[in-house]
């Protein structure tokens, strides 16, 4: 009869400490002059998402579809029209691109008047977890138009 360990938790780290999964961004070196690496699941996904999130749709050489098409919203009103279909943007599209992933919450403000100047800008946050794991919950934020 099969045993399911319940004490290891899920999707934390490689048992090989020689086996990373993704870099973490922006590039920066570590102690021994390498590239900084990830080595839970968790933040590899983060990092996915936080590169999806700053990829406009179209600007990927060979891969046109990659991205995320929210620039177009930083001119718009902020009215409840424009929030709903950026969400509906984002959630079609990490979807397709990250399946894996559950969105449990997207969060977009956008940026109000600054000292007479209007700044056109957007801030938002997204919550999600994996499928395999929903119990853990992450966080990114990104500002779009900065």
């Amino acid at each position: 009869m099969a045993y399911i360990d319940k004490n290891k938790k899920k999707f934390i780290a490689d048992r090989d400490e020689n086996q990373f999964i993704g870099f973490k961004l922006p590039f920066e070196l570590d102690n021994g002059g390498f590239n900084s690496l990830t080595t839970e699941t968790l933040d590899a996904v983060k990092q996915n998402l936080l590169n999806l999130l700053n990829t406009e749709t179209g600007e990927r050489i060979m891969q046109p579809n990659l991205g995320v098409r929210i620039r177009r919203y930083l001119f718009e009103p902020y009215r409840d029209g424009v929030i709903t279909g950026i969400q509906d943007s984002l959630i079609e599209t990490f979807s397709y691109w990250l399946p894996f992933v559950t969105i449990n919450d997207i969060n977009v403000q956008m940026s109000e008047r600054t000292e007479g100047t209007l700044k056109n800008t957007m801030l938002i946050s997204v919550d999600f977890s994996l499928k395999k794991d929903p119990s853990t919950m992450e966080s990114v934020q990104v500002t779009i138009g900065e």
